[in-house]
């Protein structure tokens, strides 16, 4: 939220190296600063691409902090479909893609774990394990803008270490008149329906702002609804890579021990709504009250067939499985071959997850004579998940002896690995579902409730005259906010019924879906679900012994004090103005869990677990805007910044037991005694304006983490709580008091520094021939000596030290655009170099991933009617991934891929009215 104080408000082909776009914004900027010394820049009223540009400059160039911003165009028009990809755009920010969306957000280099995000200036719930927000659940409709704040101030309550990105809804009484806008799009994905999803989506929209009573009450109400096809082709191969010896395969070779390629097939629909109602009776009271509604379901079948290399009955293979023509490259790595005697499945893996968010707020601003302005303000969010997934297990019947086959395969480390099998798997008649080496099935149903509620006091007091000629007003304030999180997960095995293996009916068959990306044939899809319910059983539950300890309530109450003197002064001469204040923050975290016991009694091995403390943090932070000439503006900023644990972090739940040989216990699970991740951070940015029109910008950050979070083993843990009453087996020794507990824990920091350099410039600056172009580009370069473990991604990431997850060592962006007598043209890239990337795997759990660097490139071309009866009117075509690019990750080295998928193009056309 940007600051309001009076104070403030007075200070009113696309392969880019660092060289190059060093060079080029340098050039941009010198040309254009020619150019403008013999021209006064136009005053215009801007509409379109141009507004959005100039509205995000302003913000950008009026704040005291260093900060990003995105405006929309228009009400109800992001400048993507996504608000993920339109945050992803900017200068020192990073998506990572999720079911062919961008979902989640890096700043500079970290992952999301360390930035916060809210909505209207209020911190946000969310309805993964974690505090990150997934923003393809925000329709970017229903936004009027975002505000990043790379540099912390005191005012800032609920900040990030990494930043702070603010999403903003429109405000009705900043509009001068009545404005309606309806948008519909309709959508097609590239690689067309399968099994029983189309291909086809759609979205549409709707707003409506106006004023009342003499324009003393506001309204703003808005609708968005999506529905988005799922296609996704995959090929998959098992972790870990490893040397191990195999029959026929090079000794001392890295092999894998299965592989699978699947298409993915689904939809997802979301709908939102926003409302907001704006009390200004008197210019001294503004009362504002904003609500926000998302609910959004997933629902997605992978129909996948499945090979194991080591096991086809027997483990391992009993007859072997063997190698003919094997072939391994010069790093050691298995490359392909053909294997014998293996006995593959073909599997239905189904998925559906609602979400829904809620997040409603009551501010009041009051102006008093004496110049105090007091805001009072009072929020609430909840978000729930709720998940089904269910997996069925097929392969040919074994009646009359195994049919074992023989399948030649290809791993490919920068495509898609192909798999090309002896028998056919095409005939639903032949499929059985049965007892596999992953049994015949298996489901969970895991639901997350995050809610929380809060408030703040603050306010601000102007001084007659300045403070030591530097200080020109207070600000002080308050907040607390309450926060309980907390997460279910049963689960079981999906079993064959009285009737016993079957075929699945045709009454339930979709149809047979094309594998042939991967050099299969086609296979049978069908409706999951319905054969759960008429041939299987399943019972999930949570009190098995290995399933206890899924289950936690974590809960934090967070209370947050700060002051900041807002400066408006000079220094040698040059005007200077800011903020100086110091946030103290203090934070009762708290769990509840249950763990399992084996040494008790039967009926007694469930028992309750509790645990957590209370961390004060103070948090000092000091930003400096100088105004030089030639509007020109240098920023320095120092702060202490902090960022809370993971919440999935925080759960006291455990796995324990004792070793009945020694008398040793051991355990491993969450840490409630955490302590929140902690950095000093440097910033400095030069930035050149041209009005509001253009800026080009150089800007670095250095930060020292004092602490970095990850999993370690304490080998002195005191157990004395958990091996209370023990009783030994006969001839076992008494249980020890200390013992190994496997857990988050904070270990060594690091520095992290980066540099980033940004421009956005309409090329008419440099020539009027030109008009109607322009240019918006950034480069970030970072690094980092911070190395971290994490023993639950061995298997994908190793065991040994790692870089910093999230962090990409070069991203770039880079938008050309064109618009002009209503014609509007944009393409957009966004590239980011290799990074280690987080995902779900099947246990619910988060698991790391070396992910290949990716380029994505969008196309929006349009036309608005600005004039006659069609007058509003705005046509749209857009093209999603225009290249197709696909994710990939790898096992340490490339040649050792573990997924590729591709989830094509995403193509949209439709219209705008605005009236």
């Amino acid at each position: 939220m940007i600051d309001s104080s009076p104070a403030a408000q007075r200070r009113s082909a696309w392969r880019l190296s660092q060289v190059a776009v060093g060079c080029s914004l340098l050039a941009l900027a010198a040309a254009a600063q020619a150019q403008t010394q013999t021209q006064t820049l136009d005053t215009v009223t801007v509409a379109g691409i141009r507004k959005g540009i100039e509205d995000a400059i302003s913000v950008k160039k009026n704040a005291d902090a260093i900060v990003e911003s995105i405006s929309a165009e228009d009400i109800g028009k992001l400048p993507d479909v996504s608000i993920a990809e339109s945050i992803a755009r900017l200068p020192g920010l990073s998506a990572q893609r999720v079911a062919g969306r961008a979902q989640v957000i890096s700043v500079r280099g970290l992952s999301p774990d360390f930035a916060t995000t809210l909505l209207n200036g209020r911190e946000l719930v969310s309805t993964g394990d974690n505090r990150s927000v997934e923003f393809d659940q925000y329709p970017s409709e229903l936004l009027s803008g975002v505000t990043i704040y790379k540099t912390p101030d005191a005012g800032l309550v609920g900040q990030g270490l990494s930043g702070t990105i603010d999403m903003l809804t429109v405000r009705p009484l900043n509009f001068g008149s009545r404005v309606v806008s309806l948008n519909a799009r309709g959508q097609h994905n590239s690689l067309g329906s399968a099994a029983n999803a189309s291909a086809n989506g759609n979205r549409f929209s709707a707003s409506y702002i106006d004023q009342f009573a003499n324009k003393t009450v506001g309204v703003a109400i808005g609708f968005a609804h999506q529905e988005t096809p799922m296609q996704e082709n995959q090929v998959g191969l098992y972790e870990p890579w490893k040397k191990e010896s195999r029959p026929g395969v090079q000794a001392g070779s890295f092999v894998s021990d299965g592989i699978k390629a699947l298409r993915r097939t689904g939809k997802t629909e979301r709908d939102g709504v926003m409302g907001t109602v704006e009390f200004r009776p008197f210019k001294q009271w503004t009362s504002v009250v904003d609500g926000f509604w998302s609910k959004a379901k997933q629902v997605d079948t992978a129909n996948q067939f499945e090979l194991n290399l080591q096991y086809n009955g027997n483990w391992p293979c009993n007859p072997a499985c063997n190698w003919t023509q094997s072939s391994t490259n010069a790093n050691g790595t298995q490359t392909g071959g053909t294997i014998t005697n293996v006995y593959p499945l073909v599997r239905g893996m189904y998925n559906k997850r609602e979400d829904e968010i809620t997040a409603a707020g009551w501010n009041n601003k009051l102006s008093l004579d004496n110049g105090i302005t007091v805001v009072a303000d009072v929020h609430f969010s909840k978000a729930k998940r709720n998940e089904l997934s269910l997996e069925n297990n097929s392969q040919l019947s074994p009646v009359g002896g195994v049919p074992y086959d023989t399948v030649k395969l290809d791993f490919s480390g920068s495509g898609f690995s192909s798999i090309m099998p002896s028998l056919s798997y095409s005939d639903p008649s032949k499929l059985f579902l049965r007892g596999t080496i992953y049994g015949s099935g298996y489901g969970k149903v895991p639901r997350v409730e995050d809610e929380l509620n809060g408030f703040k006091l603050s306010s601000n007091i102007p001084l007659a005259s300045p403070l030591a000629g530097l200080i020109s007003d207070f600000d002080i304030g308050l907040s607390y906010v309450d926060r309980s999180k907390k997460k279910r997960q049963p689960e079981g095995n999906i079993n064959v019924g009285a009737q016993g293996d079957t075929i699945v009916a045709s009454d339930l068959q979709y149809g047979l879906v094309d594998l042939g990306f991967a050099g299969l044939g086609k296979i049978p899809s069908w409706n999951v679900p319905g054969a759960v319910d008429r041939y299987m059983s399943f019972k999930p539950t949570d009190t098995e012994s290995y399933l206890v300890s899924k289950a936690w309530d974590v809960q934090e109450k967070t209370t947050t004090a700060f002051l900041r003197a807002n400066i408006d002064s000079s220094f040698a001469g040059v005007p200077m103005r800011g903020n100086l204040g110091l946030q103290m923050v203090s934070v009762e975290q708290s769990s509840r869990a249950n763990y399992w016991d084996g040494t008790a009694a039967t009926g007694q091995q469930v028992k309750p677990v509790t645990d957590g403390k209370t961390v004060t943090d103070v948090l000092p932070s000091m930003n400096l805007a100088f105004s030089l000439s030639d509007d020109q503006t240098l920023r320095l900023a120092v702060a202490r910044q902090m960022a809370r644990p993971r919440v999935d972090q925080l759960r006291s739940a455990l796995d324990f037991g004792i070793d009945k040989a020694t008398g040793k216990p051991g355990a491993s699970g969450g840490n409630a005694q955490l302590d929140p991740w902690i950095a000093n951070a440097f910033d400095v940015s030069y930035e050149k304006y041209f009005g509001s029109k253009a800026y080009v910008a150089a800007a670095a950050f250095y930060k020292d983490l004092k602490s970095y979070i990850y999993t370690q083993s304490n080998q002195s843990y005191d157990f004395s709580k958990f091996v209370a009453g023990y009783v030994p087996p006969a001839g076992s020794p008494a249980a020890l008091t200390t013992g190994t507990y496997t857990a988050p824990y904070n270990g060594q920091g690091g520095k992290l520094k980066g540099v980033e350099l940004s421009a956005s410039m309409p090329l008419s600056l440099l020539s009027k021939s030109l008009n109607g172009f322009g240019l918006i580009a950034s480069a970030s370069f970072n690094s980092s000596n911070i190395k971290v473990k994490d023993p639950e991604s061995a298997s994908s990431v190793g065991d040994d030290f790692i870089t910093l997850p999230g962090l990409s060592k070069r991203v770039y962006n880079l938008t050309a655009y064109y618009e002009r007598d209503g014609f509007e043209a944009r393409i957009s890239q966004r590239k980011r170099s290799d990074f280690i990337g987080e995902i779900g795997n099947f246990n619910g759990n988060r698991t790391l991933r070396y992910v290949v660097g990716e380029s994505i490139v969008d196309l929006q071309l349009g036309y608005t009617f600005n004039q006659g009866m069609a007058k509003g009117l705005n046509l749209v075509f857009q093209v999603n991934n225009l290249g197709d690019d696909a994710y990939r990750t790898y096992a340490g080295t490339k040649d050792r891929p573990l997924e590729y998928l591709k989830w094509g193009r995403s193509y949209l056309i439709g219209a705008g009215y605005k009236f």
